[in-house]
């Protein structure tokens, strides 16, 4: 519940169309809702201008449902990151207008229209086997209410791709770049670009990648100066930042 939601309850109990009951109710679980096995943050879109969003490695599928269906009952979007293919069915049951992103593993279901940002986002990633980190941050970013843009595989092997998008790139607002393998993306694309760059180094690469170290510290030692980087596969957490960034 956001300010503008609270000051329509408060109206509506000013005008007589909902009883103090009703709303009290609504404000007593305004805090946060005890499910038992997890406490929903009511209260995080108002402290935030966010609503939770529901992490779902280690939680099983009832519980992922019940909190959903809680989430769902309160007319919030709804952003599930990390899901099943099994999960999504089983919610799909359930919600007929949630929507699955096979790459980012991402549950989305809309009640609330999205107003977008007129200044975008662009997602840039060194490879293709980048994509599934990439889809996470943009389901993230265009549920936050963010235009997207998507440059996939420009990576400094054929660095001659990314030449081609530069366009693109600097007509955008901020930008995150996501690399595996050794991270040289963000540096490359910092120096070509006044924007702020949010890197996510990833875990594709081959032994000595480390699974996602090696690009993680290339790119926290990065003598391109406009380079902040979040943790290893973290798209959720990149477009997070990059949405606070273009809604500034």
């Amino acid at each position: 519940m956001n300010k503008k939601e609270i000051q329509d309850l408060l109206l509506s109990v000013k005008n007589g169309n909902t009883d103090i009951e009703s709303a009290t109710q609504e404000l007593t679980e305004l805090p946060f809702k005890d499910l038992e096995f997890a406490k929903i943050d009511n209260h995080r879109e108002l402290r935030t201008g966010y609503p939770e969003v529901i992490y779902c490695p280690s939680k099983t599928d009832e519980q992922i449902l019940e909190i959903i269906s809680y989430m769902n009952q309160r007319g919030n979007n709804i952003l599930a990151t990390r899901a099943k293919q099994e999960t999504y069915e089983l919610v799909k049951k359930n919600f007929s207008d949630a929507k699955y992103n096979k790459i980012g593993k991402t549950i989305t279901i809309l009640n609330k229209k999205i107003e977008q940002t007129e200044t975008s986002i662009a997602i840039i990633t060194a490879g293709t086997s980048d994509m599934a980190v990439a889809e996470e941050a943009v389901e993230t970013a265009e549920m936050f209410g963010n235009k997207v843009v998507r440059i996939y595989d420009s990576g400094v092997a054929g660095i001659h791709r990314l030449y081609g998008k530069m366009n693109l790139i600097r007509q955008a607002k901020v930008l995150i770049v996501i690399a595996g393998m050794e991270g040289a993306l963000a540096s490359v694309v910092a120096g070509m670009t006044d924007k702020p760059i949010i890197a996510v180094p990833t875990s594709i690469g081959y032994g000595a990648n480390f699974g996602g170290i090696s690009a993680l510290l290339a790119m926290l030692t990065s003598c391109a100066n406009s380079v902040t980087v979040v943790n290893i596969d973290n798209g959720f957490g990149a477009a997070y930042s990059a949405s606070i960034i273009n809604k500034l």
